[in-house]
């Protein structure tokens, strides 16, 4: 009686155990654990690679079901429809898109749905109907699909425009030897480019300045007033502290890597005034106290002060003089003119040969001034 009792409680355990499992199952599909499900077709016109039965569906990135079969259409052999269960809560609408994306480092393809308007009603598989979603063109190629396809784009390209490629790097090969057969001359272009440009290392231009007389002759009595040396006017040519170079044949207007130390015009106003000084007469200055207002005023006017080529290389200076008194009259009047030969245009010798010329109408000019005033 024992041994029958035992396999009864066994054959009763068992049988329990397997109307269990069946329970789970149903509990599971249709009122438990997954809740309950829509069911929709998708058509894709074109593969699904490595789309499987069990692959996860994903709404907005979502996961909300996944794919229950895969099947193939005789009439549209391009064609694959997939079948999908999903929750029936996801907001399926009539134009909500299908896809498929990648995830993860092996790339596992998923069905991928997003986008829908609010406005629409929801879609919703009722009995044995199921909604049908197409797929976007070209919704299933996955990145080696797309990158076998540029491949063979390019290799088409390249096979239709063989010769032109062909024609390109011959004269590229050709170009690159004249190149080198003329390295020198390329040099030469480069250097002188970025001279134009004012590229590489800055040279400094080296000053010159105007020397002031020593001695000046024909002052017979040193004037007891006043005389203010005003700055020279002149052309904006001359208002700089370039030494001028006029040439009809020189593409150079200037001395190279020379300079006056400051603007011409403030240079002659410094050394007239020194030179008043040299001719022990005090009373010349280059500006007037603030509240004093000077006897005598002298204007110069920069007519010229530059190296000439033609017809003979000269050092050439004119300046054009006039001695106003206090009350507005002009007292004095003259044009001072002087030269010196200039043997080179080097820059020493052309800065020595105007400041030689200058020295002559400095010291003239003070002499005159003197008994004018």
């Amino acid at each position: 009686m024992e041994i029958r009792a035992r396999y009864l409680l066994i054959g009763i355990f068992t049988l329990a155990v397997i109307i269990a499992g069946f329970a789970f199952v149903y509990w599971l599909n249709a009122t438990g654990g997954l809740g309950k499900r829509a069911n929709y077709k998708i058509r894709y016109e074109g593969p699904v690679s490595g789309l499987l039965k069990g692959s996860a569906v994903l709404f907005n990135g979502v996961r909300v079901g996944e794919v229950t079969y895969l099947q193939l259409d005789a009439a549209a052999p391009k064609d694959v429809t997939v079948a999908i269960a999903i929750d029936k809560g996801a907001p399926v609408r009539a134009d909500t898109t299908a896809g498929i994306e990648f995830q993860g480092l092996t790339g596992a393809p998923v069905v991928a749905l997003s986008g829908g308007t609010p406005t629409l009603p929801l879609l919703a598989s009722s009995g044995d109907v199921e909604p049908l979603l197409t797929a976007e063109a070209n919704a299933g190629q996955g990145m080696t699909s797309v990158a076998r396809d540029v491949l063979r784009h390019i290799d088409g390209v390249v096979k239709e425009n063989a010769d032109p490629l062909r024609n390109l790097i011959a004269n590229i090969d050709k170009f690159s030897g004249a190149l080198a057969r003329n390295s020198d001359r390329v040099d030469g272009i480069l250097a002188g480019l970025e001279k134009f440009t004012g590229g590489g290392p800055k040279v400094v231009s080296r000053i010159y300045d105007l020397a002031v007389p020593r001695t000046i002759a024909g002052i017979a009595k040193v004037p007891a007033g006043q005389i203010l040396v005003a700055e020279p006017t002149t052309l904006s040519v001359f208002d700089s502290d370039k030494i001028l170079v006029r040439s009809a044949t020189s593409e150079k207007p200037v001395l190279e890597n020379a300079q006056w130390p400051d603007l011409l015009p403030k240079v002659i106003q410094a050394r007239i005034v020194q030179t008043f000084e040299a001719a022990k007469y005090t009373g010349a200055i280059g500006r007037a106290p603030e509240g004093t207002k000077a006897d005598f005023q002298l204007l110069i006017d920069i007519r010229k002060f530059q190296i000439v080529t033609d017809p003979a290389m000269m050092g050439e200076i004119e300046l054009a003089v006039r001695i106003v008194s206090g009350d507005g009259l002009i007292v004095g009047s003259r044009v001072f003119r002087a030269s010196r030969p200039v043997s080179t245009l080097d820059a020493p010798i052309a800065a020595k040969a105007l400041s030689d010329a200058f020295e002559d109408v400095a010291a003239e000019l003070a002499a005159w001034a003197c008994q004018t005033v």
